[in-house]
């Protein structure tokens, strides 16, 4: 009988403690998406200091794939809105560290295909006339693949109004193209519904600012 008692009480420490652990996890991570939304995150260091963040939840949580996706999509971020583009590769080869830890543990999967989408993109902003025609093709092939992932997904559409927006129309850039993705993306934004409360939700606040270029 003693030993039973003890077996169910070493039984049901093993799963507090595993409780214990998600909690803190889920805690952790529900945190730094909360300052995502703060406008002062929005800048360089904003960004670097997200991801260092992200980073070492990830390196504490091994076996789960978000904080690489999140580190990974700071790390972009931080690379479009730095002004010194010397450092831009620096920054998006992080990024690329990150995203592919991520899609080790999680596998193929539409919301990494975005991300490896805007890598791609970010890419080109180092220099766009000479990498443009390698990165932008990069870039809608990676859209695709996402939209075949999930067709649901709606920050697919998001990222690809955005390259119509910011394509020269000469390279197939169209106005009128981005907002058809846009008008998708809020569409597919009225019934997405996400994993779980620290699963990928991003983008409708930002689909909504861009509308405002293409009326």
């Amino acid at each position: 009988m003693k030993r039973i008692l003890f077996s169910l009480m070493a039984v049901a420490g093993t799963i507090f403690t595993v409780q214990a652990q998600s909690d803190q996890f889920s805690g952790a991570m529900k945190q730094q998406l909360g300052l995502l939304d703060s406008s002062s995150t929005w800048s360089p260091a904003g960004m670097q200091q997200a991801a260092n963040t992200f980073e070492r939840i990830a390196e504490a949580e091994k076996t789960q794939w978000l904080p690489y996706y999140y580190a990974a999509y700071c790390r972009v971020n931080e690379a479009f809105l730095t002004q010194n583009k010397s450092t831009t590769d620096e920054i998006i080869d992080k990024a690329v560290l990150s995203i592919e830890k991520a899609q080790t543990l999680k596998g193929t999967d539409s919301e990494i295909s975005c991300i490896l989408s805007l890598i791609a993109s970010a890419r080109i902003g180092v220099d766009p006339m000479t990498r443009g025609m390698k990165y932008g093709p990069e870039s809608s092939e990676l859209l695709e693949t996402a939209q075949k992932q999930n067709p649901e997904n709606p920050r697919v559409y998001v990222l690809k109004g955005q390259n119509f927006l910011y394509t020269p129309e000469a390279f197939g850039g169209s106005k009128t193209k981005a907002k058809e993705m846009f008008d998708l993306a809020l569409k597919k934004f009225s019934s997405f519904k996400p994993e779980s409360d620290i699963a990928p939700n991003w983008g409708e606040a930002y689909v909504k600012e861009l509308m405002k270029q293409v009326q």
